[in-house]
């Protein structure tokens, strides 16, 4: 029987996304997707499906004994702003889940861990520009000490104990099939739903806001091409900046605006701001690119186009 992968938190933004094209790559059957709650129609439909907690151990243990899984993907978590909100919650969703996974693989349960970090992990102290690999970090969010704690955890565990475990900081990610689920960089897809339904966009962050972004396509392939390399290729165990494009509202904005001339966005900063102003403007990913050959191919232009297209269908 060929072993399996299980995704954990496979109805999320991402984890959605990422169980199509791991289906599509391995074949339905061996991709199994979880999460606490059930996804879409299509999601459903389209392979293997465990409601799961992935931080309940004895329950993940004997799902990962049942389908032989060899990898899992963990992308079950609690983002930035929803963290804010509850912050014990998030710290035990994000780490218990990841402390499970880990405990799995020490064990040799498991052979292959993916597990994602976030330019959350950097803080109003770090270079904002080009924020290099390694650079002071202190985070300020409930979501970013936990994501950098994970790092330092999943390092010890690959140091310690041969855990392959493999990570990427993602930045802001740009979907038009799901939904973003409580993160700072929301306005980047809320943005374009609006601008085809209503015309106009009140936007949560300041009009020069820069931030990381990255449309879901390079993420996904980023992931599989991380996950697929030679284990000799991966000089970094904690996680690995990424990076594709920076822009603020205004910006995307203007990009819209070339293809609805009439649209209008104005700005209403919340909580979210002071998140945003502790993150970087910019990444330097050349240690992503000098390790798996990583490339991005969407800048903002591409992105828009892509995003307006398909929402109008």
């Amino acid at each position: 029987m060929q072993k399996s992968i299980l995704i954990l938190g496979a109805c999320g933004q991402i984890g959605t996304e990422l169980t199509y094209a791991l289906r599509e790559k391995h074949g339905n059957e061996v991709v199994i997707a979880s999460d606490i709650r059930e996804g879409n129609e299509d999601l459903m439909n389209s392979g293997p499906f465990e409601l799961l907690d992935a931080t309940d151990y004895n329950a993940l243990e004997e799902v990962v004994a049942y389908y032989e899984i060899s990898e899992v993907y963990l992308m079950a978590a609690m983002l930035s702003a929803t963290a804010e909100k509850f912050p014990m919650r998030a710290w035990n969703l994000n780490m218990n889940s990841l402390f499970n996974v880990l405990n799995l693989a020490k064990e040799k349960k498991i052979d292959k861990i993916f597990w994602p970090s976030s330019i959350a992990v950097f803080g109003p102290n770090t270079p904002a520009d080009h924020t290099p690999q390694n650079t002071i970090m202190e985070p300020s969010t409930v979501y970013g000490i936990s994501k950098q704690s994970g790092e330092r955890w999943c390092n010890y565990y690959h140091q310690k104990f041969g855990v392959d475990v493999r990570s990427i900081r993602y930045p802001g990610l740009i979907s038009h099939k799901t939904m973003p689920g409580g993160g700072t960089t929301d306005y980047a897809v809320e943005i374009y739903h609006k601008a085809l339904s209503e015309g106009s966009y009140t936007c949560f962050l300041k009009k020069d806001t820069r931030l990381p972004m990255m449309f879901m396509d390079d993420a996904i392939r980023a992931t599989l091409l991380l996950m697929r390399s030679k284990p000799e290729n991966i000089k970094i165990r904690s996680s690995y900046n990424l990076a594709a494009m920076s822009f603020t509202p205004e910006e995307i904005a203007k990009s819209i605006k070339a293809w609805i001339p009439d649209f209008k966005i104005s700005y209403k900063p919340d909580f979210r701001q002071e998140i945003a102003d502790s993150w970087p403007s910019s990444i330097d990913d050349s240690q992503a690119q000098k390790d798996w050959g990583w490339q991005s191919n969407f800048d903002l232009e591409k992105t828009t186009k892509e995003m307006l297209s398909n929402l109008k269908e």
